[in-house]
């Protein structure tokens, strides 16, 4: 690749990136800002659905999204869910009840479901895996801005301008992602006329609106063994089988059951990138919280805490690219992420009140290695077993399954915590308190090393398929249309 072509590729994605980071900074900034929040709009009884509501639809629509991209081309869809997601921001700032805000936080989900769908779609459609590696870091580096970053903007945005503003910010990014892709992202146009699978897009969401209801309310809003949990985990599975059913049967399939059984990496893959997510959702949220209730760490810096972890997530993505893009080879990686994640949490489910911040760190550090390892090139894998015509469909479920990673996490490690505080052992209130989030952080890393091991047999398994040099051209037509295709500027 030249180095005019590569500058230029790199100011595009560098737009794609921009609209990746909006949607990665505003759960966390709107998160730091809620107490403010609900101090104005009150409705503290209903503020769990203020991140519910945006996480469910965001689940929801990545597939759909992802499915229209392949349809109808990845350009006009990405710049679509830029502006729902501007759009759904606009409202939220505006927004004069609690309620409204809610109904507001599900118009950003849709966006933030295509922004999420179409930003890895796009960089399949744009740079052959071969030549992947070159932009990883990029990637790499916005998941890192986004983890820190967010706290700390939502804490200046809560400190120092009207809560509001944790939504207007996205306002003049957003344009400036949508003006920026507008004018330099060059893609082919299809023009497909084909049946929408409608009856899969209502599956799906049943399903996936079941399996993320019962991640948030189980151990919490109601026991694991409720009535309302099983039936939550009944329509699931219900759902999923029918789902399966249908996709066997329609044309144009909302999830195309090839992308998963022609050739065994693609599920192989999506079984790391659910365990990354896990590990990014139930490091991102307990790791803080021992830090700053165990080991005093303030909590106006608490993006800063991330640090030891993120850090080498960029370095190592951007190195484990670079040799990829070199040699070709990637099947090691997985498998050393899975190890160093597995070490990494191994010890940190070894930390006791007296573990110094530096010890963590360290520890923290070998999380970033695994995640700098494993994050990227479980994306890249799927990606490289694959035709173009499927990579929307593919990078969705990338996506869906990152999502449903971190909210079955979320859901497991939250009952670990609470039964760890609920046994907390007799003593003195502070000692006992120190002690409960000492011992549930402890199951908490313990689980999710013992998931990281199974993960690294799963990376055994990875068949090291040639990376392309260059992606085939996607399909211009469905079988069943005529239509040509067009470049659009």
């Amino acid at each position: 690749m030249s180095t005019s072509k590569n500058v230029n590729m790199r100011w595009v994605l560098l737009g794609v990136m921009l609209a990746m980071l909006l949607s990665m900074l505003d759960n966390m900034v709107v998160s730091t800002a809620m107490p403010t929040i609900v101090g104005d709009l009150g409705g503290l009884g209903h503020i769990s659905w203020v991140v519910t509501a945006y996480t469910l639809v965001t689940a929801v629509t990545t597939p759909v999204w992802g499915k229209l991209g392949d349809l109808f081309g990845r350009k006009p869809t990405y710049l679509a869910s830029i502006a729902v997601f501007v759009v759904g921001s606009a409202l939220c700032g505006a927004a004069q009840s609690m309620t409204e805000l809610i109904a507001f936080r599900a118009v950003q989900g849709v966006g933030a479901g295509g922004i999420g769908a179409g930003a890895f779609a796009l960089i399949g459609a744009l740079v052959p895996p071969r030549e992947r590696g070159r932009y990883q870091g990029m990637t790499a580096s916005v998941m890192a801005i986004g983890t820190i970053g967010g706290p700390l903007l939502g804490g200046f945005v809560t400190g120092h301008l009207d809560w509001r503003w944790a939504f207007y910010v996205n306002l003049p990014l957003g344009l400036v992602a949508l003006l920026w892709l507008a004018l330099t992202l060059r893609l082919p146009a299809r023009r497909i006329h084909a049946k929408i699978d409608w009856a899969g897009i209502g599956l799906l969401t049943v399903s996936v609106t079941a399996i993320v209801l019962a991640a948030t309310w189980a151990g919490t809003t109601y026991a694991w063994g409720s009535w309302q949990i099983l039936a939550l985990g009944a329509a699931a599975a219900g759902g999923l089988t029918a789902f399966v059913a249908v996709q066997r049967r329609v044309r144009e399939p909302l999830l195309p059951l090839s992308v998963f059984t022609n050739h065994r990496n693609v599920p192989l893959a999506m079984a790391l990138i659910l365990v990354a997510g896990v590990v990014m959702f139930g490091a991102g949220l307990y790791l803080p919280l021992f830090q700053q209730t165990v080991q005093g760490a303030s909590a106006t810096n608490s993006g800063l805490l991330m640090l030891p972890m993120m850090v080498p997530v960029v370095i190592v993505s951007t190195v484990a690219g670079k040799v990829m893009s070199a040699t070709g080879r990637y099947r090691i990686f997985p498998i050393l992420g899975t190890l160093f994640l597995t070490a990494g949490l191994g010890l940190l489910a070894t930390m006791g009140t007296g573990t110094s911040q530096l010890l963590t760190g360290l520890y923290m550090v070998l999380v970033g290695i695994g995640l700098g390892f494993t994050l990227q090139m479980s994306g890249t894998i799927a990606q490289n077993s694959v035709t173009l015509r499927d990579m929307g469909a593919a990078m969705s479920s990338v996506n869906l399954f990152r999502t449903l990673g971190g909210s079955l996490g979320v859901a497991v490690f939250g009952s670990l915590f609470t039964r760890a505080v609920q046994h907390a052992p007799s003593g003195g209130p502070e000692a006992a308190h120190l002690q409960a989030v000492t011992t549930g952080t402890g199951h908490i890393f313990l689980a999710a090393a013992a998931l990281c091991a199974l993960a690294f047999l799963a990376a055994l398994l990875v068949v090291e398929v040639p990376l392309k040099k260059a992606g085939p051209p996607a399909p211009a037509v469905d079988a069943a249309a005529n239509a040509p295709v067009s470049t659009v500027g």
